[in-house]
């Protein structure tokens, strides 16, 4: 489980008035998409696809050299780190490099758990049903959020507060092994992740994300959550716990 970035967002990043489009800033169905928002939305979109790509190309590597999983000190502190550098270098030459190599980590991560996945009964099955309920979910969402308009940003800070909840009760769940509170935590951090898959598209569209390096990150953190998470909830049955 991957933590976050603060929905609040630096100051070169904040949020800027749409004073001439009232409407839209309020979130109103039907209203239109500015263009500096369509902008964004497509930049995004564009490089959310490579870095999954990309991120999936690395946690394949990951199981078919069977590479060893980082650990949990590596992991927070690649993590952490990694999302430190793309927010000090977002507006940089540097911010496309930071972000693939935060999302390339991301996908080494992710492979010693979908070789574990793997080895489990049915282990195939349940990866490819993890896969296809988080795209469904992804395009749900994000389709809602295009067509309505609404403005879900009023909802990040209790999304952010409830996901360092779930991840103090992941790591407790860990060190005291306890995995009833590791499959409720699995299900809070999926609800979260797609909570959050719909503040941030919705910042895109209603102008409030001008940085589409930031709302990449975001959506991408939110997808891998929502995904690892699933991946937790589907495996559970065939699991030898």
């Amino acid at each position: 489980m991957t933590p976050l970035n603060t929905p609040n967002r630096p100051a070169t990043a904040a949020p800027y008035p749409m004073v001439a489009t009232p409407d839209a800033a309020r979130g109103h169905a039907g209203a239109e998409i500015s263009a500096p928002a369509q902008r964004v939305l497509r930049n995004t979109y564009a490089l959310l696809s490579m870095t999954l790509l990309f991120s999936a190309a690395v946690a394949a590597a990951g199981v078919a050299l069977k590479l060893p999983a980082p650990g949990l000190v590596i992991t927070l502190v690649g993590d952490f780190g990694l999302l430190f550098a793309v927010h000090k270098l977002q507006n940089s030459g540097w911010a496309l490099p930071a972000v693939f190599g935060l999302t390339g980590f991301m996908g080494y991560t992710l492979g010693p758990v979908l070789a574990k996945t793997l080895a489990l009964p049915g282990g195939a099955q349940t990866i490819v049903l993890a896969l296809a309920a988080t795209g469904a979910t992804f395009l749900a969402l994000s389709a809602y959020v295009l067509s309505s308009k609404r403005d879900f940003s009023f909802m990040g800070g209790f999304l952010f507060a409830g996901m360092v909840v779930a991840i103090l009760a992941g790591l407790g769940a860990m060190f005291f092994q306890m995995p009833a509170l590791g499959l409720a935590v699995s299900a809070m951090v999926a609800l979260l992740s797609a909570g959050l898959i719909l503040v941030e598209t919705s910042r895109i569209v209603n102008g409030g994300e001008p940085n589409y390096v930031l709302a990449t990150v975001g959506l991408y953190v939110s997808i891998f959550n929502l995904f690892t998470s699933l991946l937790s909830l589907f495996g559970f049955g065939g699991s030898d716990d």
